[in-house]
């Protein structure tokens, strides 16, 4: 299939496709005009790395995690479960700064707020 109609069965943009296979996420044929061709998993893989896209990986994590689908072995396994576990931790730590800072913004929040009452009362009626 060509890479319009790729798009359109797996829910991305074309620009989406082009920036995976410029990551080495997605391999095509190129016709002899040099347009793109896949096969009919592509959408499957598409999907796939839309998923991990949406789990908070980065591209370069998704290449490392990619020869567990395409050469699954039980090293490739424990490899790619190793690197998961890591950036779900990474994520943890970024979810507890995060869980800080809107903490902080919640005190900032109230201040305003008893300022902006106290500014209310100190009007006369």
């Amino acid at each position: 299939m060509r890479i319009g109609e790729l798009a359109e069965r797996a829910g991305v943009s074309v620009r989406s496709l082009r920036y995976y296979e410029e990551r080495g996420l997605l391999v095509s044929r190129r016709s002899p005009s040099g347009q793109r061709h896949y096969g009919d998993d592509a959408v499957g893989h598409v999907a796939l790395l839309k998923q991990l896209y949406a789990a908070g990986l980065t591209s370069s994590v998704i290449a490392e995690l990619l020869p567990c689908t395409y050469a699954p072995s039980v090293a490739a396994n424990d490899d790619a479960f190793e690197r998961l576990q890591v950036e779900r931790q990474r994520l943890q730590d970024h979810i507890t700064e995060l869980t800080g800072t809107l903490a902080a913004l919640d005190v900032v929040i109230d201040n305003n707020r008893r300022w902006r009452r106290s500014q209310d009362d100190a009007v006369p009626a």
